[in-house]
């Protein structure tokens, strides 16, 4: 009797596991779906309307996070001779905090 119970507990989770699969594999699929026809109605209109169909892209912006804010900020900046800072320059062919250690080759 265990044994039959295991057995029809085992298959109600496998139908269970199925039946879960399906509708997922139907959300994608509806998903999918109404994408398309959004995108061949929106296609349509553009050339009912006489306008270029344009693509669904991504963009993103490739400048460093400092330059998104102000456009001009780079070009405007480094055209200025006035910003320059005045440092005093030092040797840094002095290295005073190393320590040389030994490295044996690998055996």
């Amino acid at each position: 009797m265990v044994d039959f119970v295991g057995s029809l507990f085992g298959l109600l989770v496998r139908l269970g596991l199925l039946v879960a699969g399906l509708v997922f594999f139907a959300g994608l699929v509806t998903i999918a779906w109404v994408l398309l026809m959004i995108w061949l109605l929106r296609s349509l209109w553009s050339k009912l309307t006489g306008r270029p169909v344009t693509p669904w892209v991504f963009q993103f912006n490739r400048r460093p996070p400092w330059q998104r804010a102000d456009p001009g900020f780079g070009a405007a900046r480094s055209s200025s001779a006035e910003d320059v800072i005045d440092a005093e320059v030092r040797d840094v062919n002095v290295v005073t905090d190393v320590e040389p250690k030994r490295i044996d080759p690998p055996r």
